[in-house]
């Protein structure tokens, strides 16, 4: 059976502190179905991702080419390496998602990898892009990075300066890059009175058409400012607990004070967006794992009537970014 190999993106080691390899071998495992005997190899000194499979179809080769690290495709031929051809996986440049720097950002490869591992849990058959929200978008993130693969993007953000900048990024870069696009925010009212914001754009790359809305807001009210609209995945970073925690949040612990650990936002938050997956869909979080442990999530989940994916490469995700965080994800399915 023929071997390929992966090279990956020079900056994965860094983003990952060195635990590039069982990541990336995770995520190939989960939205790659037809790679086997998946393995970090070493060539002349070069690390690769290898992996068996028999002869690669064009979408096969597109599914490696949306790895995270994708930066380099090979196949063995004996001691020799054949490139092979792959396709640019983005619908935009991807500088839509690097320009951005600020501290607390998720750093853009990991959003890439959470978001195509919960898309691999998604069941229902699609109808056109994917229909993605982040319910805690920040500076857009992960809304980026579904526009980048070809996604419509829905977010929800507190904190009203996030949101303006933001709005500022994609109303600039759009208009610097020339795509043909509208963008407009209007205010959202209630019983007359004005109770937030919200941002609208239709973006036009050639041959395409994704939509973008973002409200300003609460994201246990997520499903009172989206109504009746559903979607395939619901994509998240939680709140570290470590610098903001979630103290913008108002969440109260059980003893009355504010809960600086993502355990109390998501034991409220989860129920209201498991409410808004369509059924197939698929919730992806990732978490400080030092704030909340993986069975405590898995049981909040679950009692939000989502089955959670576990065991084998579901599991392989955890990391260390810093000595106070060690990052993991949870992808739960909606039956």
């Amino acid at each position: 059976m023929p071997r390929y190999l992966m090279l990956r993106t020079p900056s994965a080691n860094r983003v990952y502190a060195g635990e590039a390899g069982p990541l990336t071998a995770a995520e190939l495992e989960l939205t790659a179905p037809f790679a086997q005997d998946i393995a970090d190899v070493d060539v002349a000194g070069v690390g690769y991702l290898s992996f068996e499979s028999p002869e690669l179809t064009a979408g096969q080769v597109e599914t490696v080419a949306a790895q995270s690290a994708c930066f380099a495709l090979f196949a063995a031929e004996g001691d020799l390496l054949r490139p092979v051809t792959v396709p640019r996986p983005f619908i935009l440049d991807d500088d839509l998602v690097t320009i951005p720097k600020y501290p607390g950002k998720t750093n853009e490869q990991f959003t890439h990898l959470l978001l195509g591992v919960t898309l691999s849990a998604v069941t229902r058959e699609p109808t056109g892009p994917r229909q993605v929200l982040d319910p805690l978008a920040g500076r857009g993130t992960t809304l980026s990075t579904a526009l980048l693969l070809g996604h419509d993007a829905y977010g929800v953000e507190a904190d009203q300066k996030a949101f303006e900048q933001m709005v500022s990024y994609l109303k600039t870069y759009l208009r610097r890059k020339r795509i043909k696009h509208t963008a407009d925010v209007s205010s959202v009212r209630r019983d007359g009175k004005a109770i937030g914001r919200r941002f609208d754009a239709e973006i036009r790359p050639d041959g395409h058409t994704l939509h973008v809305t973002a409200f300003t807001g609460d994201t246990r009210d997520s499903a009172a400012l989206f109504g009746r609209k559903k979607f395939d995945a619901i994509v998240t970073d939680a709140p570290y607990g470590v610098a903001h925690g979630a103290s913008g949040t108002d969440v109260r612990g059980v003893a009355g004070k504010r809960d600086r650990s993502p355990a109390g936002l998501l034991r409220e938050a989860v129920p209201v967006w498991a409410g808004q997956l369509m059924h197939g869909g698929a919730l992806g979080l990732s978490w400080n794992t030092f704030g909340l442990s993986r069975d405590d999530l898995a049981g909040i989940l679950t009692d939000a009537g989502l089955t959670v994916q576990s065991g084998g490469a579901w599991e392989r995700f955890a990391h260390r970014v810093d000595s106070s965080i060690k990052r993991d994800l949870i992808v739960a399915v909606r039956p």
